[in-house]
């Protein structure tokens, strides 16, 4: 799913947390990161916040249906 203007960074690491199954960042050239690894996330994601105050858009995959309609709550909440 892409997802954009995500606003709150720290609150979507929260959800992202939340997730029982694995979530995963696709990047630019096609690799996939772990959001659930700090390690990836810190890594990853300094990338964006480096350029803006928020994540214009980004491309995530969660393995989990739950997982998937828990993120999509929160962004329907923002």
């Amino acid at each position: 799913m892409k997802i954009k203007n995500i606003e709150n960074p720290e609150e979507f690491l929260k959800v992202i947390d939340s997730c029982t199954g694995r979530v995963e960042l696709i990047t630019d050239d096609g690799d996939r990161l772990n959001l659930k690894s700090k390690l990836c996330q810190l890594v990853s994601l300094s990338t964006i916040f480096s350029s803006a105050a928020k994540i214009p858009e980004m491309e995530i995959v969660a393995h989990e249906l739950e997982d998937s309609k828990k993120i999509m709550d929160y962004l329907m909440g923002c």
